[in-house]
């Protein structure tokens, strides 16, 4: 009997031993920069047609490791190895998959201190958001294999005379998983292991942003010995092989989190049925957020100032959580915005090699030209530029952006509406409480969202009326843990699968009725 899930403890480095051993380990995999990796097609290291690059953000010039293209006939192959293992990982016990999955937890537990310097050289994460993400990933296989085993237990059904009558639930088959690049390790392990410990087999095509810390989770996986074929990893680009991966007939369903445009040609994909599929694709969608900040007259100032920086500039802005909007009743409006600069540029930008720096680059160039001229329409549309919007200069050779707020922006102007996964925060004025709200439900989206306030009313309010699948009452937006706080949004932020809750593992599998007659 296994004790009752707890959520992993997020290492702060207040302590210098482990300050370092994170020294060390983030020159351990400096030390290994360049290697090249393979496909895992089956348990086999295959090469693909050529190779592409995976760099250290903050230092461009740094090639981490070097990654194979996988072309269409060999994804058409990993789906192929994925139906064969199918066949014989489903009729393994419950206990049996789930036992992987907690040997899994260990060797990660273990791997720790590796894991999160692969994320601060790879992704640019300070060292205790890089943990944050560890801590999440193991979280994630602790709770999910506790869930595999709960949802195994006998189904409770009403009984009536003359029958034997049983309730279970049973695998999908093929699944491919398609994970972002922000939370590369928690949510690339979240949605990977929640299929297979269902019973499902995977192909798993990571961000080409960020596939050393995916071949970093497949190491872990080969450790423990999960079976050839359970998880196929693939790596390449989306627009050569997704295609192939998402409509391919014996794809059973398809687990994305990744940006809206992307998410929405899955969806359409999905729908279509293809020669030989005899089911409805199923498609778990996480697409991001518009994500707001409401601060009310009757709110704390200090801490929602604190709040909004936070959930604003944590981890650059590339949180699908992350606040974008800080939507402010106009009895408060500058003594907010005041506050919330001065929080702003205590912020320390550079190479989180460094454990000082809190802030670092952005993924890419790409990334950072994008989040540079949203800086500049929101300026163009009237907004009053009160730090950043620029390059931050004198820290390296990387995509540092200053974290940027844009003031006196309205609600429907650009940067008011468009995702920009950045470190850009428009401050918007509301007229009174009852246009705060209004603005905060005006745009697609509905993921996070965030109230300060000392008004009971108003908070009970906003429990009804603030239409996001996260809200955050008196704390900031961002910091969602596993089985605390069920993540998922509404409207164009996706399908609300509710990754770390009791109803995920419910999307990879189905049920089955059987009665006999007694």
């Amino acid at each position: 009997m296994r004790p009752p899930f707890e959520n992993c403890d997020v290492y702060t480095f207040e302590d210098e031993k482990l300050r370092n051993e994170m020294k060390d380990a983030i020159a351990m995999v400096a030390a290994q920069a360049g290697k090249e990796y393979d496909l895992i097609i089956g348990g086999e290291y295959v090469k693909g047609d050529g190779t592409f690059n995976t760099i250290n953000p903050s230092e461009q010039t740094q090639v981490l490791g070097v990654f194979q293209k996988a072309t269409p006939d060999l994804a058409t192959k990993a789906i192929e190895v994925a139906d064969t293992a199918f066949e014989q990982w489903s009729r393994k016990l419950p206990s049996e998959r789930a036992e992987y999955v907690f040997r899994a937890a260990e060797v990660m537990k273990r791997r720790r201190l590796e894991l999160g310097a692969t994320m601060v050289l790879e992704e640019g994460k300070n060292w205790v958001e890089a943990d944050a993400d560890v801590c999440e990933a193991i979280d994630f296989l602790e709770f999910y294999a506790r869930e595999a085993l709960r949802y195994a237990e006998p189904q409770p059904l009403t009984p009536i005379p003359g029958e034997q009558n049983s309730y279970s639930y049973i695998p999908l088959g093929v699944g491919v998983v398609i994970p972002p690049w922000n939370f590369p390790l928690a949510i690339l392990v979240g949605m990977t292991t929640a299929a297979f410990v269902a019973g499902n087999t995977v192909v798993l095509k990571p961000s080409s942003d960020s596939p050393l810390i995916g071949q970093k989770f497949m190491e872990i996986l080969e450790e423990v010995k999960l079976p050839a074929g359970v998880v196929n990893f693939v790596t390449g680009s989306g627009g050569s092989i997704g295609d192939t991966i998402v409509g391919h007939p014996r794809t059973r369903f398809i687990s994305f989190t990744g940006s809206r445009e992307v998410g929405l040609g899955i969806v359409e994909l999905a729908a279509k049925t293809q020669p030989g599929q005899i089911w409805i694709k199923r498609v778990v969608a996480e697409m991001g957020g518009k994500d707001a900040i409401v601060v009310d007259s009757e709110a704390d100032i200090d801490a929602a100032a604190w709040g909004t920086a936070v959930a604003a500039f944590g981890f650059q802005g590339q949180k699908c959580s992350a606040c974008s909007r800080a939507i402010v009743d106009a009895s408060v409006y500058d003594e907010f915005l005041e506050k919330l600069v001065a929080e702003t540029k205590k912020i320390v930008v550079g190479p989180v090699t460094e454990q000082k720096n809190w802030m670092g680059p952005v993924i890419n160039k790409r990334a950072m030209d994008s989040i540079l001229k949203y800086a500049e329409i929101g300026v163009k549309e009237g907004g009053r530029l009160m730090c950043g919007g620029k390059a931050a200069e004198g820290v390296g050779d990387g995509f540092f952006i200053e974290p940027t707020i844009i003031a006196d922006v309205k609600s429907r102007d650009t940067i008011g509406q468009e995702e920009i996964f950045g470190p850009v925060c428009a401050v918007i004025k509301a007229q009174d409480f009852d246009d705060a709200l209004r603005i905060a439900n005006d745009t697609e989206y509905g993921l996070t969202g965030a109230l300060y306030s000392a008004n009971r009313e108003k908070l009970d309010r906003a429990r009804q009326e603030f239409h996001v699948g996260n809200l955050y009452l008196n704390r900031k937006c961002t910091g969602a843990l596993v089985d605390v706080h069920p993540f998922g949004g509404f409207n164009m932020s996706g399908t609300d699968s509710k990754a770390g809750s009791r109803d995920y593992l419910l999307l990879f599998m189905q049920g089955k009725s059987i009665t006999e007659k007694v």
